[in-house]
């Protein structure tokens, strides 16, 4: 693919993933190729439909999971409360909200290949890390990947304006709750 041709596919891609963050995954293809500063024609030669442009989404969202999660895997060695503390906010910054969103409208339908690997090999590096956290005393043991993904991405689900606006500082309160919520209980704590 030319470069000039990746960057515009990369850019739809953005636009896409920024959109569902904020509004939900049925935002207007339109709207995504505006927001890409591309015509409705490149979004097509591109995507020939929405599920091939939400697996792209879900594609892109899942690859960085990996990587943040590969990341934090090394820093948890050196400092891990603060590797953990950094990972889960990471996360709450790749709008997982958006993937979750993407994903369930393939919900009755087998997800892509491709999708399902992606996905697969994210959660399973969020395990192996997930492991490492509860082996340093930091995460408590009943924790599994699957759960703590699912719940970033319920803090990370588009609000509503009126929400946001009157709680602008919801989702940093919600990630202080999650993270607290996380630690192992503390023996005689109640």
């Amino acid at each position: 693919m030319r470069a000039d041709a990746l960057r515009r596919r990369t850019a739809v891609v953005q636009a896409a993933r920024s959109l569902i963050a904020a509004r939900g995954s049925d935002v207007a293809l339109d709207a995504v190729a505006d927001a890409a500063g591309v015509g409705i024609g490149t979004l097509y030669r591109n995507f020939d439909s929405r599920a091939a442009l939400l697996d792209a989404v879900a594609l892109a969202i899942l690859d960085e999971v990996h990587a943040v999660t590969q990341e934090a895997a090394q820093a948890l060695a050196h400092s891990p409360q603060d590797a953990w503390d950094d990972y889960v906010r990471r996360l709450v910054g790749l709008e997982l909200g958006a993937l979750t969103a993407a994903l369930a409208d393939h919900a009755g339908d087998a997800l892509a290949r491709d999708v399902r690997e992606a996905q697969d090999r994210a959660l399973d590096g969020v395990g192996s890390l997930l492991a490492a956290a509860q082996g340093e005393g930091l995460v408590r043991d009943d924790l599994t990947p699957l759960e703590l993904v699912t719940a970033v991405g319920m803090i990370t689900r588009p609000q509503p304006e009126a929400v946001r606006r009157a709680a602008p500082d919801l989702r940093e309160r919600m990630v202080s709750i999650l993270l607290q919520g996380l630690r192992p209980e503390q023996r005689g704590a109640r």
